[in-house]
């Protein structure tokens, strides 16, 4: 983490194309970071971090789906503008708590 970078919420959870993982957000940015675990012994091991976000690049934050819900979000990339989605436990807790670090960081 960064000089002056917080973070705000960690979570364990699911990308479609990516596996399990963790999703951070801080005062700065979202990232995902890769995990691998044993369930024998309980270790879990962070690989790498696959998606670093800084919030002033994210457009767009919602939540979808009725069974599988998902916290969604769209960011501006070198490629152009790409969506993720992300299974976490609670869908509506993570918008708001994304919505508020998207102004804060703008505030500053």
């Amino acid at each position: 983490m960064e000089e002056g970078e917080k973070k705000l919420k960690q979570e364990d959870c699911h990308k479609d194309d990516l596996g399990a993982g963790v999703l951070t957000l801080t005062n700065k940015r979202l990232a995902f970071d890769k995990t691998k675990g044993r369930i024998i012994d309980f270790l879990k091991r962070f690989e790498e971090t696959v998606i670093d976000v800084p919030l002033n690049d994210v457009k767009k934050v919602w939540k979808e789906g009725l069974l599988m819900k998902k916290v969604c979000f769209t960011a501006k990339t070198k490629d152009g503008d790409k969506t993720y989605k992300f299974g976490v436990f609670s869908t509506g807790g993570w918008l708001n708590d994304i919505q508020d670090a998207i102004e804060g960081f703008k505030n500053q």
